[in-house]
């Protein structure tokens, strides 16, 4: 092993390398694109389940409304995941003015 096969006129056997299947995007997906991973997606964007399959979704913005999961392992019961809060945010119970329970919503906000 380890050296190189050469066919009958002398030219190198290079390996046959397996082309990737024609459902894999070649480029970063956008979104509404199908994905498996965020790595898929475009900068800004995050895969996430849509019904039953996954999309590229936008990350979230400031102010925007955003999921704080409880337990570990609840994300994967969501048929319309949210994408994580933006580098520099957190997902936090909205500050309302009113009473204390009048709002159970969370949104990303500055650390």
């Amino acid at each position: 092993h380890g050296a190189t096969e050469l066919d009958e006129i002398g030219a190198e056997v290079l390996p046959r390398r397996t082309p990737a299947p024609a459902w894999l995007p070649t480029a970063k997906g956008e979104e509404g694109d199908f994905c498996l991973r965020s790595s898929d997606c475009a900068v800004g964007l995050c895969c996430a389940r849509h019904f039953w399959s996954k999309i590229c979704k936008p990350v979230l913005r400031e102010g925007q409304v955003c999921t704080r999961h409880r337990r570990k392992g609840t994300h994967g019961l969501e048929i319309f995941q949210r994408c994580q809060c933006a580098e520099g945010l957190a997902c936090r119970l909205q500050r309302e003015h009113g009473p204390a329970d009048a709002s159970r919503l969370h949104t990303c906000q500055r650390h």
